[in-house]
């Protein structure tokens, strides 16, 4: 008799030149560190590429169990009305409308959902808020990054019978690598917070598992938030 079938996590993908072997081309790509995660706490992986359109995303969402909004560079100011600051990321049009409409067909259908710093960020900014685009220069106290590529460790404190304590506790030291940050959550819930009030975790309350988390979690030995969402997805 066969067993229960893995839950199949989509997991958002960056589209980047990249160069391996004898190439050197645009490429649709993601850290190894995702799906290791993924695949060690029991989910079937499928990988998400930019350039989806709304039909798309349907059926994309339609064939998953469980969605990842990974990170990466910062979300278009013009996604939230914003003009861009100096230090944000040249636009990545197709990347941020493929999870703005992956995020809301994920709602919709009422799938899991877990974004990790930018996608965190783009979950706020798909339920109608904004982001904080550079966080030294509007005054946060703490270091969430030094050089791009790097992580700070630093505390952040949930609150009590959320998600994310359910999980993880009233708080812990995490691992930081972002200039940016959510400003208004839109019609999600801050969760968790850092000690500069830099927002760490959104949720909706109202939904089984809908959790954005500011920090890297794939980049660490911690693989709860991730077995909680297959969990979920299950």
């Amino acid at each position: 008799m066969l067993g229960r079938m893995p839950p199949v996590i989509g997991v958002s993908c960056y589209g980047e030149p990249a160069q391996w072997g004898a190439w050197k081309t645009d490429a649709v790509l993601i850290h190894r560190e995702y799906v290791a995660a993924l695949q060690e706490v029991g989910a079937a992986v499928q990988l998400i590429p930019p350039g989806a359109t709304a039909e798309a995303a349907q059926s994309t969402v339609e064939r998953v169990d469980g969605l990842v909004i990974a990170g990466g560079p910062d979300i278009d100011p013009a996604m939230y009305g914003a003009e861009a600051h100096p230090t944000t990321d040249r636009p990545r049009v197709e990347r941020d409308q493929t999870e703005l409409l992956l995020y809301r067909a994920a709602r919709e259908r009422g799938i899991p959902v877990l974004g990790i710093c930018r996608g965190m960020q783009m979950m706020a900014v798909a339920s109608g808020g904004s982001l904080v685009q550079d966080l030294p220069s509007a005054g946060y106290g703490l270091v969430h990054r030094d050089v791009p590529g790097t992580f700070h460790d630093h505390g952040a404190t949930f609150s009590e019978s959320s998600l994310v304590a359910q999980i993880l506790g009233s708080g812990m030291v995490v691992n930081s690598s972002h200039h940016q940050s959510v400003d208004d959550p839109g019609s999600l819930t801050v969760t968790g917070r850092a000690d500069d009030g830099t927002i760490e975790v959104l949720e909706d309350p109202a939904a089984d598992f809908v959790l954005g988390v500011q920090w890297h979690p794939e980049m660490t030995d911690d693989r709860r938030l991730f077995a909680a969402l297959v969990d979920a997805s299950g």
